[in-house]
């Protein structure tokens, strides 16, 4: 799978810049544009995962963007971002379809982990590989025709393997993605999950890649 798509629509260099070297950083493919028709006309092109949209640009406010954006692309991800911080202005940007809503000054780590979450809501409904298939809206899991029982971080584990297949998945990156967790800090809680998702689908289905992390795999190919 390619890198997650997102649009950042913002005019204020002091914002764009080092969030976009920290997208970056993530692995994230991002778009940056100034102005709210040119952000509008960026979000609709094919494979946008996530739009992070300024409230206050030129030329069409955010608020007028996202309500176009959502009218369009009911399924698309949008972040809202603004320096009003009070109340009335939050209700206005949900009212308008956004799905989440920070306001600035933010702490870069904070965003970061808001648009990681919102990346991994816009994933496909439906993830299948090697006899394996899960419905993220249901947030059930099968094996062949066999319904999984599976506890909520369990399941949030299978979809984040399921979503990389044949690629590895670090460490790190499912430690913070899953349960906001450093690697340094508490790297068995993962392995006691891998343990019981082993159990459940087969030890064969994840490959530890020591030093790294972990890798989906169909035991039959």
């Amino acid at each position: 799978m390619g890198a997650p798509q997102i649009v950042l629509v913002e005019d204020d260099d002091a914002i764009s810049e080092p969030l976009t070297r920290g997208l970056r950083r993530e692995g994230f493919d991002i778009t940056v544009t100034v102005d709210g028709p040119s952000g509008l006309k960026a979000a609709l092109e094919p494979g946008v995962a996530l739009v992070i949209l300024d409230v206050g640009l030129p030329l069409m406010g955010g608020l007028e963007v996202c309500r176009r954006l959502r009218a369009a692309r009911p399924r698309l991800q949008i972040l809202l971002l603004t320096a009003l911080a009070e109340e009335v202005h939050t209700v206005d940007g949900l009212d308008a379809g956004a799905d989440d809503y920070v306001a600035k000054p933010f702490r870069l780590a904070e965003l970061l982990a808001r648009i990681r979450a919102a990346v991994r809501r816009s994933a496909p409904p439906e993830l299948a590989f090697a006899g394996i298939r899960v419905d993220t809206s249901s947030r059930q899991a099968y094996l062949g025709d066999e319904e999984l029982s599976m506890s909520p971080k369990e399941f949030d584990l299978l979809t984040a393997l399921l979503a990389e297949a044949g690629t590895v998945v670090t460490r790190e990156v499912l430690l913070r993605d899953i349960w906001q967790l450093s690697w340094h800090r508490s790297g068995r809680t993962l392995d006691q999950h891998i343990s019981m998702l082993r159990s459940k689908i087969g030890a064969d289905r994840i490959v530890t890649v020591r030093g790294h992390g972990f890798r989906m795999v169909d035991p039959g190919s």
